[in-house]
């Protein structure tokens, strides 16, 4: 009888053990699960233009009036234009981009629309690409140019001093592609997202080896107190 009910003992501090164990785990796991989603998320967000903060933000413009070339650089085969975009708010902003000339025809239409050499207006584009800091030379150009591409009602005049502000300090690279970095964030959080998975599925089928080497621990642990109580509660011989 007494075996029994020590064996009836012993299953259910395992099953309590292992019950935390098995909460603590869940606990961890989904705290890394979120934290994995949000930074796989946060890696492979596409930045809006009016968002970006560093040349690594893989991000985007729609086009709703384009340029003609006015830079070209012929090695490359890239033209840089001048692109107009609309915000969800009605405002209208000027920006530039460099394409690959090779692609000229897909925006052909918006093109012509915007020199009024058609009547019906094109869809407008979206394209991708990582931004490039705007160096001086082209700077120069694009303030020599944009007023044969910006109306003539457009009272604002481009300088240096006041660039930035209407045209920003970099232009959107749409002839490089999207790179798939390492993150070495991620890919800790990932790691350790396995091993806990690994130790609550061990936890489970390791046929409570995990649990007794606790539940001996959590004993030796009891039976110092125990002792340690029974020392001070022993009187003073005289």
């Amino acid at each position: 009888m007494k075996r029994v009910k020590k064996k009836k003992i012993i299953n259910e501090k395992r099953l309590v053990i292992k019950t935390l164990l098995c909460l603590v785990y869940f606990v961890i796991i989904t705290v890394l699960f979120v934290c994995s989603y949000k930074l796989f998320q946060q890696k492979n967000d596409i930045v809006p233009w009016s968002d970006v903060e560093s040349v690594d933000d893989y991000s985007y413009m729609t086009i709703y009036k384009m340029s003609e070339k006015f830079a070209y650089y012929k090695d490359a085969n890239i033209g840089i234009h001048f692109i107009i975009e609309k915000e969800d708010t009605g405002q209208w902003h000027t920006y530039l981009i460099a394409i690959d000339e090779s692609k000229y025809e897909k925006y052909k239409a918006i093109i012509d629309y915007t020199y009024e050499r058609t009547n019906e207006a094109p869809e407008p584009i979206k394209v991708y690409g990582y931004p490039v800091n705007t160096n001086d030379e082209l700077r120069k150009l694009a303030i020599n140019n944009i007023k044969n591409f910006v109306p003539a009602t457009n009272e604002v005049v481009i300088t240096e001093d006041n660039y930035e502000a209407y045209l920003t300090n970099s232009y959107l690279d749409t002839t490089k592609q999207r790179q798939d970095n390492f993150d070495i964030f991620l890919f800790i959080t990932l790691l350790l997202l396995f091993i806990v998975i690994g130790l609550l599925i061990i936890t489970i089928f390791d046929k409570d080896k995990i649990v007794d080497n606790i539940d001996s621990r959590i004993d030796k642990e009891i039976n110092k107190v125990n002792k340690l109580f029974k020392r001070k509660k022993q009187p003073k011989k005289e």
